[in-house]
């Protein structure tokens, strides 16, 4: 079967259906950008998630216990006659990511049209080889359903014929700057779409 291409960022154009998200949302003071970075002759043209992660609370907001996060994901897609745009990805065993991660500790969100509108299925991005462009392979079956940053019961099976948004996080709460490379993400059922199979840890 073909893969299935979700997000495709050699194309200057998908930049423009995704956002950025970070603690400054709730009064903190971590920094989170995507970049489009054309292609060169060794590396694909990508996005480059990157910013700043602090821990420091907001003063003025004292309900706040706890920052240091950025993440970005794709925008909620218009409407089409048939109804919401969504992604119909359950023919397919894995999603690959196309990455160059500097190590941290990433993890991929997966959004659907669960019974919680809140409902995020989450993934650790699992880089052999910081520095350096690789593909990742995570089977859609990993994936852990959460709900505001916690694990949640029941663990429903994700609902792979109505995926909503895709997007990667950095939960770490290591201040300091970050950087990760993303040429593409997709879905496949080819073990030979990755460079190495996923890891658990």
């Amino acid at each position: 079967m073909t893969p299935y291409h979700l997000l495709d960022f050699t194309n200057s154009d998908t930049i423009t259906m995704c956002k950025t998200m970070s603690d400054r949302d709730i009064g903190g003071f971590s920094k989170a950008a995507l970049d489009q970075v054309p292609a060169t002759p060794s590396e694909p043209a990508h996005i480059r998630f990157h910013g700043n992660i602090s821990i420091d609370l907001p003063p003025d907001r004292p309900q706040v216990h706890r920052s240091g996060y950025a993440a970005w994901r794709n925008k909620d897609r218009g409407p089409t006659i048939f109804g919401k745009s969504l992604w119909d990805v359950d023919p397919y065993l894995f999603l690959a990511l196309r990455v160059k991660s500097d190590g941290r500790k990433y993890f991929v969100n997966v959004q659907t049209e669960s019974v919680e509108y809140t409902d995020i299925h989450q993934h650790r991005l699992y880089a052999q080889r910081p520095g350096e462009w690789e593909t990742l392979l995570i089977s859609w079956a990993d994936f852990v359903r959460t709900n505001y940053g916690q694990v949640v019961e029941p663990q429903n099976e994700m609902l792979t014929q109505k995926v909503r948004t895709l997007g990667i996080g950095l939960t770490d709460r290591v201040p300091g700057p970050f950087g990760l490379c993303v040429s593409g993400m997709w879905a496949t059922n080819r073990l030979e779409d990755g460079d190495t199979h996923k890891k658990k840890s």
